[in-house]
């Protein structure tokens, strides 16, 4: 008996904490909302009519169901499963379940006033194989939720690779090192266009394929985990060379790609195509000459590997003259694909670094990032370029945006630019209710927006901006220990908070009553 009221008692001390904790949620959820939010004098009227904004999140990082319904694995699928490569070996299995839950944060969405969702398909949940049979159920989760976001008026921006290549290509031919690689993101892609392409006007062939390259084949930390013996711990690789197969048969696929959409699709769908590309701004150290040309090589081997074919039609001259033979080239009929193979280009912008020139006379061992012969500094006379958030790449330098987009402007001839992704991370274990107070992020976005605007009053030519991310979610190889959401989610329960940053952005978005 005795037994039984101890147990009735804990029990009941449980459901009463259970009990404050839930209001206590709700009373900071609900305080948050009713704070006016200091929006640094932007509204949704400092920018032009018809500007897009909304939030970015990719398949792997948020659907869960990464073994279920059909999808086959991609090459993130085994990565994650080798013990120490994801902090605390976490993997994208479960995630945050948007594959059950996308109405609620489609939802979302819509109460906070963004007009748009930058979403990713899984390559591999249409086409397990990575080509041949389809997964109908996989194309089903798709049209289920782009069917949600139009009937909240949320317009579906469609990503068509987030890193996922499917395992299936890894194993055959190599993935990207094979020119295979081509002709099937372009079928993968068709088929997309085809199916989808009804309702999704706004397409983007590839995120971040610099990433992709670089952390898959230069250093390895990334799958397919490939590199030189001294610049990571892989079993194969050659980081001399691989990174720039990588990056050609990448920039040859987005081109295959848009070349199908543009004679296919987009005089009937009037729909658009783009890719989309991180930039980090580079800055010289010192107003030196040898700084500032460390800074251009930074920028040249950054950007400009993949915005300078698809402007240009070639490679940098300074990527030509430092790689030299180990650089691919791009055929007569190359160029004629590759040149103008977009009608916007999508920035995601972060961060800014200090760059310098090392001094040193070129190492006989080289790789991608060896031949950019840069010094990354992280402060100037002791100054820190900004305050640094979680991730540990990751400062914050508002002027960077201003600088980025307008070197964009300059350099490329202003093409449609949308800011892909823009967004802070905050470490994974910070305390519920107190991320919901994310003040620190309230003002990056403040901060960089305001930069954002002054670059577009300057004369660059933006037409949207994406925050980085919608919810926290699955942070790669820092798993679940970084959140950058403006939605914070409790990983055990996996429900939803808006945090003051969601909030902030739904003020800021306020359409106002005529």
């Amino acid at each position: 008996m005795k037994t039984f009221v101890v147990l009735l008692l804990l029990l009941l001390t449980l459901f009463i904490t259970a009990l404050h904790v839930s209001a206590s949620s709700d009373d900071a959820w609900s305080n948050i909302e009713k704070q006016r939010l200091d929006t640094g004098g932007l509204s949704r009227d400092s920018f032009p009519e018809g500007f897009v904004f909304g939030t970015a999140a990719s398949a792997y990082q948020v659907e869960g169901m990464a073994s279920k319904e059909g999808r086959g694995p991609s090459i993130w699928d085994v990565f994650v499963k080798v013990p120490g490569n994801i902090v605390k070996n976490a993997t994208g299995e479960v995630s945050v379940d948007q594959y059950h839950r996308y109405k609620e944060d489609v939802d979302l969405m819509h109460k906070l006033n963004f007009d748009a969702y930058r979403f990713s398909i899984s390559w591999s949940r249409i086409f397990p194989n990575g080509k041949g049979k389809v997964n109908w159920k996989g194309v089903a989760y798709y049209n289920r939720l782009i069917n949600s976001m139009l009937e909240k008026g949320i317009t579906p921006y469609a990503n068509l690779y987030h890193y996922d290549l499917p395992l299936a290509l890894q194993e055959k031919y190599g993935g990207l090192l094979g020119d295979q690689v081509v002709k099937d993101f372009a079928d993968y892609a068709d088929f997309c266009f085809k199916t989808f392409g009804d309702r999704v006007k706004n397409w983007m062939t590839f995120n971040e394929p610099r990433v992709v390259a670089a952390l898959g084949f230069d250093n390895g930390i990334n799958p397919p985990n490939r590199c030189s013996k001294p610049f990571g711990n892989c079993t194969a690789g050659n980081s001399a060379t691989e990174p720039y197969i990588a990056a050609h048969n990448l920039i040859l696929s987005h081109a295959e790609a848009a070349k199908r959409y543009r004679e296919k699709y987009q005089p009937k769908q009037k729909g658009r195509i783009g890719i989309l590309l991180d930039f980090v701004w580079y800055e010289p150290l010192t107003r030196g000459k040898a700084d500032n040309y460390a800074a251009q090589r930074a920028r040249d081997f950054h950007v400009g590997w993949f915005l300078h074919p698809l402007v240009y039609g070639e490679y940098p001259r300074t990527m030509q003259e430092i790689v030299g033979e180990r650089l691919p080239k791009f055929s007569k009929s190359d160029v004629k694909t590759v040149k103008n193979s977009f009608d916007f280009i999508g920035i995601n912008q972060y961060t800014s670094y200090y760059m310098y020139d090392p001094h040193q006379p070129k190492p006989n061992v080289t790789g991608y990032q060896q031949d950019w012969n840069v010094g990354f500094a992280y402060e100037r006379t002791k100054d820190p370029i900004g305050r640094r958030a979680y991730s540990q790449w990751l400062y914050e330098v508002p002027w960077g945006m201003y600088k980025a987009v307008t070197y964009i402007k300059e350099r490329y001839g202003n093409p449609n630019v949308i800011l892909a992704e823009n967004g802070m991370d905050d470490p994974g274990n910070v305390t519920f209710p107190d991320a919901l107070y994310d003040r620190e992020r309230v003002n990056y976005y403040r901060s960089y927006l305001k930069e954002l605007k002054r670059a577009m009053d300057d004369g660059a030519n933006v037409t949207g901006y994406f925050a980085w991310s919608l919810l926290d979610n699955f942070e790669w190889l820092l798993g679940y220990s970084s959140r950058f959401g403006i939605v914070y989610v409790d990983f055990k329960t996996l429900k939803r908070y808006p945090k003051m940053s969601a909030y902030w952005f739904k003020q800021m978005l306020e359409r106002k009553k005529h």
